[in-house]
């Protein structure tokens, strides 16, 4: 049975504790807050339970009797085949996790993190196994939104983001490779750029963002459910992309001309926003919506797989 070491009891590393216990794979789960690490188990079996009721899980019982919690990085990577770094999105704190977990791994093991923006350059240079790490940085919470970028360092061997590739495969993930470094990946950049211009655009008091958040998961974010952009243009014009791109190349420059630029993010805006947003919720009304949303995932995503692709 092939074997996953998760470093890191949080929402991440959980939703990675469920996405290879579904899997059948064996899960040891570590995390140096021992109350996190007590309830970890628990919250991944609710996790699995909730796969179950919408038919995509077919045992949660015995999946969730793959998972193990452990008190040392030596004990959860013991026999692993993949770790899955899930720490603080700290440089430093990176490279003295995976000093330790190129020390203690096994040497044929995978040591991947799932930084959102942290390049792998930053935190492995200095490790003698240093070609056997990259960055799997998954979408929050990768159980349910199943996306993983594979980006490598400039010293990753191709063989690591191969191997990778075809572990994440295996576990029902969609990994997708960044063939070079850049800050924030490819998921983080697209959505940098669109909560910019929705910074903007609420900032300057063109929409109220309750309407701006309608226009995408009642306008964008129904197409892009199953199209990608070019999958979307491509069909917006009689003659494909190229055809879209004649048409409105001329609009789309004048936009790129007068892109949102980085003061949107500044406090003046912020808070003009958070004042059209509303009351922000408690922790206890946070907990409820993130469950609503994570119902609401698992039903689009037993929906996309009852469906056969085009």
């Amino acid at each position: 049975m092939p074997s996953a070491a998760i470093i890191g009891a949080g929402l991440i590393g959980r939703s990675w504790a469920i996405v290879f216990a579904r899997a059948g794979w064996e899960v040891r789960i570590t995390d140096p807050d021992p109350e996190t690490l007590e309830k970890a188990p628990g919250l991944v079996r609710e996790g699995l339970e909730e796969l179950a009721r919408h038919g995509l899980v077919a045992n949660p019982e015995n999946a969730s009797a793959h998972v193990v919690a452990v008190s040392s990085l030596a004990e959860a990577v013991t026999g692993a085949d993949l770790v899955q770094e899930n720490g603080p999105e700290i440089a430093e704190t990176k490279r003295l996790i995976f000093t330790e977990l190129d020390r203690l791994a096994p040497p044929d093991c995978i040591l991947a993190s799932s930084t959102s923006a942290i390049v792998a350059s930053h935190f492995t240079e200095g490790l003698s196994g240093r070609a056997r790490c990259l960055v799997a940085h998954p979408v929050n919470p990768p159980h349910l939104v199943p996306v993983v970028e594979l980006c490598g360092a400039p010293w990753t061997a191709p063989e690591t983001v191969s191997r990778a590739r075809t572990i994440y495969e295996s576990v029902e993930q969609v990994p997708i490779v960044v063939n070079h470094e850049v800050e924030g990946f490819v998921l983080n950049r697209l959505q940098g750029a669109l909560l910019a211009e929705a910074f903007r655009l609420v900032g300057e008091g063109v929409v109220s963002p309750q309407d701006l958040d309608k226009t995408v998961k009642d306008g964008l974010g129904l197409r892009w459910s199953f199209l990608g952009p070019f999958g979307t243009i491509e069909l917006n014009a009689p003659g494909g992309i190229a055809d879209y791109c004649d048409r409105y190349t001329g609009f789309y420059r004048r936009l790129s001309e007068d892109a949102a630029r980085p003061h949107v993010w500044e406090k003046e805006n912020v808070s003009r926003i958070l004042e059209t947003w509303g009351e922000a919720p408690g922790p206890d009304e946070l907990a409820r919506r993130s469950a609503w949303r994570d119902k609401r995932l698992a039903a689009l995503k037993a929906h996309k797989k009852s469906q056969p692709d085009q």
